[in-house]
């Protein structure tokens, strides 16, 4: 099986071995390029292996090409090199060839070519350096580590080989699962900056939710999250068919069925045709929200830790029910914790936050009718930007809580509801910044009042009652305040009153 690199490719690594050779070093492309160019994947990450030192190498060869130079890890000797379409890491050799490839991760990651032979567009698969028959098990679609201590030696790999299989659609090897499931606690020595990327691109993939479930199997996901420990075992009421742990893991797969990503084994179309879905959201969903992540990645995290503070608020009412006052708040508490820990950006952080924090939000605007519009102005005011998010959580939860005893009347009563909630945030003459009927120099003008927040509060209420339609003048709007004014005027004078009594 000869390889076909690409003529953009193959510029480049001619370029790169020239440099290479004038310097008298010797140097090897390893790794994912040399995979991913065997399954004619794309890839913009090429790493070279150097006998020398990966940093200093790495800083000429981004002077040469006019790059930017990236100390990536000075203990490992590996440095980066940052270029308009490509990023390029250059590693220090580990002894000869076949010894550092011995020290690698995967056997589909431990093949190597000289980069002298990287010139041509085709390179002879007799060229490719493969002593753990790597070939074999890209053709066979199989993860399996190189050796038995492939995950004490850097135990990211064990994130890492389970996130490739969900990538590349392949299985992992019997010998080497038992190896992940006995090296599972490991996982706590790596830093949080690393999990992190390797988390987010696995939630970015379609199935993410199957791939978490074995996380669990493994025991990787509660060596990751301890926090949801606590969550196995705990019962809920009677419309819930999971316990809060398995409810928890289903809610992720539940987000990507309603995102239109996976199939449910409980629920067919007719369940997803009542959900509203248009291109637009589905641009939403896959807007990038920080390095690395998206709304959707980000959607299926709260997905998992949306409940996760119901065993500490559990607590059984006189009729013998259970109930979790307060999981949300707490939960939120818990989840920002968690993504402090493993060294998520702030705004990644309070999307989650508000995501936990409101998730139960939109059943609560409305119990009979669709909401007022009021309830919905103060519903998009609290959540800000991740309202439409918690809209589809609220869905996902929905459908993760009744299971295969879903009542389709009221899920499509919830569907329509959402529908409804979307439909009037997108009307912005109503919903988004309405037109400004008075200002604060109106307000402490004419009522006398004092520079402070009492005369922000009053502002927002004109804009409540504009957007519930209440009022629609400025002559309207002054005697708003004036009665507001007068009502805590008057509730202020009882308070006195009482006080003195």
């Amino acid at each position: 099986m000869n390889l076909v690199i690409t003529p953009e490719a193959s510029r480049l690594l001619t370029e790169i071995s020239r440099i290479l050779a004038e310097k008298g070093i010797q140097s090897y492309l390893v790794g994912g390029f040399v995979r991913d160019m065997m399954l004619d994947r794309n890839t913009d990450d090429i790493d070279i292996a150097v006998k020398g030192s990966g940093p200093d190498i790495a800083a000429a060869v981004a002077e040469a090409l006019g790059g930017r130079y990236v100390l990536l890890d000075s203990e490992n000797g590996v440095g980066r090199v940052v270029l308009p379409d490509w990023v390029l890491d250059f590693a220090t050799l580990q002894g000869d060839i076949p010894e550092d490839l011995a020290r690698r991760d995967f056997t589909i990651d431990a093949m190597a070519i000289e980069m002298d032979k990287t010139t041509d567009m085709v390179i002879d698969a007799e060229e490719i350096i493969d002593p753990f028959h790597g070939r074999e098990d890209l053709q066979r679609g199989i993860i399996k580590a190189v050796n038995d201590t492939a995950f004490t030696a850097d135990a990211i790999r064990l994130l890492r080989g389970i996130r490739l299989a969900a990538e590349l659609d392949f299985s992992i090897d019997s010998h080497t699962q038992e190896l992940i499931t006995a090296d599972s606690h490991h996982i706590v020595t790596i830093a949080g900056e690393r999990i992190r990327e390797e988390l987010l691109r696995l939630l970015s993939l379609p199935d993410a939710g199957d791939w978490i479930d074995y996380l669990d199997k493994t025991g990787l996901l509660t060596a990751l999250i301890p926090e949801l420990k606590q969550a196995r075992g705990v019962e809920q009421p009677h419309i819930h068919v999971w316990d809060v742990f398995t409810h928890s893991l289903q809610t992720v797969k539940t987000v990507e069925f309603i995102l239109r990503e996976n199939e449910l084994d409980f629920a067919g179309e007719e369940v997803r045709e009542a959900v509203p879905w248009s291109e637009d959201l589905q641009l939403h969903f896959n807007r990038e929200t920080g390095n690395g992540s998206n709304r959707k990645a980000l959607l299926k995290l709260a997905a998992l830790l949306h409940d996760i503070a119901k065993p500490q608020t559990r607590e059984i009412d006189e009729t013998g029910r259970a109930r979790f006052l307060g999981h949300p708040q707490d939960g939120a508490e818990i989840a920002a914790v968690i993504l402090e820990r493993l060294r998520f950006s702030s705004r990644e952080i309070k999307l989650v936050e508000l995501l936990v924090k409101y998730h139960l939000r939109p059943t609560q605007m409305t119990h009979e009718d669709m909401p007022s519009q009021r309830a919905i102005y103060r519903y998009f005011k609290d959540t800000g930007e991740t309202g439409i998010d918690i809209l589809f959580l609220s869905l996902a939860d929905h459908l993760a809580t009744r299971g295969p005893g879903l009542d389709l009347d009221q899920w499509r009563e919830h569907c329509r509801m959402v529908e409804y909630v979307l439909e009037k945030h997108a009307e912005e003459d109503s919903l988004s910044g309405p037109p400004k009927l008075i200002d604060g120099h109106d307000i402490i003008n004419i009522f006398k009042l004092i520079p402070g927040p009492e005369v922000g509060n009053l502002l927002e209420a004109v804009r409540e009652a504009r957007v519930a339609g209440e009022i629609n003048t400025r002559e309207e709007a002054l005697e708003f305040v004036k009665d507001t004014l007068d009502k805590e005027s008057g509730n202020q004078l009882k308070e006195d009153t009482r006080g003195e009594a």
